[in-house]
């Protein structure tokens, strides 16, 4: 009865082990071939990954150690890595699926995953930087977030969130399993460029349809609360395919306070809608310097946020918000060169949150928190007159 109840601490320690890129236990993922434990204490677990060189074998590894470690009575561990068989691999793919179809696009309007593309007029908005933050702002209120890279020339979300460049989607058989960083489901063309990641892509518009068309059908996320989409800036190609393939997404416009910026984010926001997609709010980035005596030094201007929601507004015939006005910070700036983002996000056992202390970060965690309370529609959000420091919360997904 006693070697029993050991058995079943070790099995529950082990179910609390999340593959990283699958985010769900080891044990109902048939990873776990056999674990034993003897009346002296000594363990025995057999784990088996999908594949020869899995990139998660490290982690996974040292996640079962702890786990088995932690479980009272356990006195050494025998821990054996091994590879899953053919027919193993395809229980595992099936359980991942959930009965789903294969290369298809599960973003349609009929999922429950919020989808939201993050567009602007010109480059050199911070849009990119947005849109990681704003994906790491959502998964520290509990949301389940990935990231769809789209600006495929200008691609840079996986260094902002701290991926190295040998860091590339899983696939066996014919799925493809994307990267995690801080919890966060990445994928991007820069994964798929081989060793030379630094390549110039020269593309002309069926290929880069067909590519956004691979990421939303062949990458699988699994269950999202939110999809968001960094797209390349102005109206392109992409930003058609986007519109043709979610016509249901929404929209996320960011500018900056200069004016030149601001007259062309409003081009952004209106081909948008003229596709279908519904304009939920404006983003102004780099609002302001905020300098050490608390004062503000406005190094590209005022009011181009605002412009462009009153004129989005004025010409929908509906009210668009200004959602945030995030200010220009060195810590945020560094923190995008670094990949060490400054919002973190809770660990699998919902620990490792610290506060938000840097101004800009901050306001993109409020942003997300109102992203969070909208639902489908941010009209008539009222934007806070200053960003605060937020306390980590949880926020039911959407």
């Amino acid at each position: 009865m006693k070697n029993d109840s050991a058995r079943a601490a070790l099995w529950a320690a082990l179910s609390r082990v999340n593959d990283p890129e699958v985010r769900l236990p080891i044990t109902e993922l048939g990873m776990v071939a056999n674990a034993a434990i003897d009346s002296e204490g000594n363990a025995e677990v057999e784990v088996k990954l999908t594949i020869t060189g899995c990139p998660a074998a490290q982690q996974i590894e040292k996640d079962v150690r702890a786990a088995v470690a932690a479980v009272t009575g356990v006195q050494a561990l025998s821990l054996q890595m091994s590879v899953m068989s053919e027919d193993e691999r395809h229980s595992f793919i099936e359980t991942v699926r959930a009965g789903k179809p294969a290369r298809s696009n599960r973003f349609t309007a009929d999922s429950l995953t919020r989808v939201i593309a993050v567009t602007s007029g010109k480059g050199g908005v911070g849009k990119s930087s947005v849109t990681a933050s704003l994906a790491l702002a959502l998964t520290r209120l509990g949301l389940r977030v990935g990231i769809i890279d789209a600006d495929i020339f200008g691609y840079s979300i996986p260094a902002i969130l701290g991926l190295s460049a040998d860091a590339k989607p899983t696939k066996f058989d014919d799925l493809i399993l994307p990267p995690v960083a801080h919890g966060v489901k990445v994928v991007s063309i820069g994964m798929f460029l081989g060793d030379d990641s630094s390549q110039a892509i020269a593309w002309r518009g069926p290929m880069l349809h067909r590519t956004i068309e691979q990421f939303l059908s062949d990458v699988w996320f699994g269950d999202l609360d939110v999809l968001l989409l960094d797209l390349p800036p102005g109206t392109g190609d992409i930003a058609l395919s986007v519109g043709q393939l979610l016509p249901h997404a929404e929209i996320l416009v960011v500018t900056t306070p200069q004016r030149a910026a601001a007259d062309v984010a409003v081009r952004s926001g209106l081909v948008a809608e003229k596709l279908g997609q519904r304009v939920i709010g404006v983003i102004e980035n780099m609002a302001h310097l905020a300098l050490a005596d608390g004062s503000r030094q406005e190094l590209f201007g005022s009011g181009g946020g605002q412009a462009v929601a009153d004129s989005l507004s004025k010409t929908l015939g509906r009210s668009v918000a200004l959602l945030a006005q995030v200010p220009l910070t060195i810590e945020f700036r560094a923190a995008g060169d670094t990949g060490q983002p400054l919002i973190s996000v809770p660990d699998d056992r919902g620990a490792g949150l610290e506060p938000v202390h840097d101004l800009a970060a901050a306001e993109i965690l409020a942003l997300a928190e109102r992203i969070v309370a909208s639902g489908k529609s941010l009209a008539g959000v009222k934007l806070p007159v200053s960003a605060k420091t937020a306390e980590p919360q949880t926020a039911e997904a959407t």
